[in-house]
């Protein structure tokens, strides 16, 4: 079997403020919007040949969600996590830096409550 393109399907509350937090904070490039009588979604580039479609029909939980409320977060590599947390800081994401034997992340949510982390490429190192 050959896949064609992957995608993560995000099902949201606030779906609007969630549209707008990864359309203007995290600046992903909208591939489409669907509003018809059957669907509500938009559907973000999300790297390589990979999609992130936010729909409706999720439940929020705005002082964050944890890990057994929601198993799966967002992971963004980027060259430097501090450089990254400051833009962000910049667009109002408040941004936690940690450190790790295994390098750095910076965690984050969006206005659902959902986790998404910012992770540092380390040369040498696998990068997840």
């Amino acid at each position: 079997m050959k896949f064609e393109r992957t995608g993560v399907i995000l099902c949201t509350e606030n779906y609007n403020e969630c549209v707008a937090f990864y359309a203007n904070d995290l600046q992903l490039p909208i591939r489409e919007v669907l509003h018809d009588g059957h669907s509500k979604l938009t559907v973000f580039d999300f790297g390589a040949d990979t999609y992130l479609m936010i729909e409706t029909g999720g439940e929020a939980r705005p002082a964050g969600k944890t890990i057994k409320q929601n198993p799966v977060w967002l992971r963004f590599n980027v060259i430097d996590v501090e450089a990254a947390a400051a833009e962000l800081a910049e667009r109002g994401v408040d941004v936690a830096i940690r450190r790790e034997v295994w390098g750095t992340v910076g965690d984050f949510k969006d206005p659902d409550g959902n986790i998404c982390s910012l992770r540092e490429v380390t040369p040498n190192e696998p990068p997840y």
